[in-house]
């Protein structure tokens, strides 16, 4: 029996056509499926990343709160034009913390995964009590409160314990110093060598540029400041100019 006449049976038979179709997808399927029980972790470490400190995770908190997802991405797609404009492209590590993560494409705002280290804390703060002042033409309504509303941290350890529930590697030590964490990153008055033991390569300073309290101003612009600021893309720069 040729080729196509075996073709034939199965062209003129739905049923038979049906069958093979499933069976076919079913293993390729499997192919794709099972290798993956096999694997610790489908995510590649990367150097750097490491869990949100108590204020930038506060920080992060805020940015979902006031639905700054909604015009804003964390997610640099490999395409030249994005690469251009952004930076380099975002790796999933980056976002293995993230609960919920911040990928997406919607944009009405430009992507923010690389903006942490782009602008000053005095920017920001500017930025977000008046958004225009900075940005002429600017859609983004402003959000003046952030600058007066005191942070409010009585629960920040009770956060941390959630995260770690759901996967993130806060340790005992980073519950129990959540708080103190907190504020030693934004108002340099505590510990901060054990901080950035805890949270290496942490910003500590007054981010909003009122020493006298902690707004939720001081939590957002440290989550922002940190935004793509944990991986040493250089790194990966200076392996792809070897030769």
């Amino acid at each position: 029996m040729s080729v196509w006449v075996r073709h034939q049976v199965l062209e003129k038979n739905s049923i038979l056509l049906v069958f093979g179709v499933l069976i076919v997808i079913a293993i390729g399927g499997l192919v794709e499926i099972v290798p993956l029980f096999y694997l610790k972790s489908t995510i590649e470490q990367v150097a750097g990343v490491r869990p949100w400190s108590p204020l930038e995770l506060a920080g992060r908190n805020i940015y979902v709160r006031e639905g700054c997802y909604n015009c804003h991405s964390q997610m640099i797609r490999p395409l030249r034009d994005e690469v251009e404009r952004y930076g380099p492209y975002s790796l999933a590590a980056e976002s293995q913390y993230d609960r919920p993560f911040q990928w997406g494409s919607k944009r009405t705002g430009p992507d923010l995964a690389r903006v942490g280290g782009k602008y000053s804390d005095a920017w920001h703060q500017e930025h977000l009590h008046a958004p225009s002042s900075v940005v002429p033409g600017t859609v983004m309504p402003a959000y003046p409160w952030l600058g007066e509303r005191l942070l409010d941290d009585r629960y920040i350890d009770e956060d941390l314990s959630v995260q770690a529930v759901l996967g993130v590697p806060y340790t005992p030590e980073m519950i129990e110093n959540a708080r103190k964490d907190l504020r030693a990153q934004a108002t340099q008055d505590g510990d901060s060598e054990a901080l950035a033991e805890r949270y290496p390569n942490v910003q500590v300073r007054d981010f909003d540029g009122n020493r006298g309290r902690i707004t939720e101003a001081d939590a957002l612009i440290a989550y922002l400041q940190a935004l793509g600021t944990f991986v040493d893309f250089k790194l990966y720069d200076d392996k792809a100019n070897i030769r």
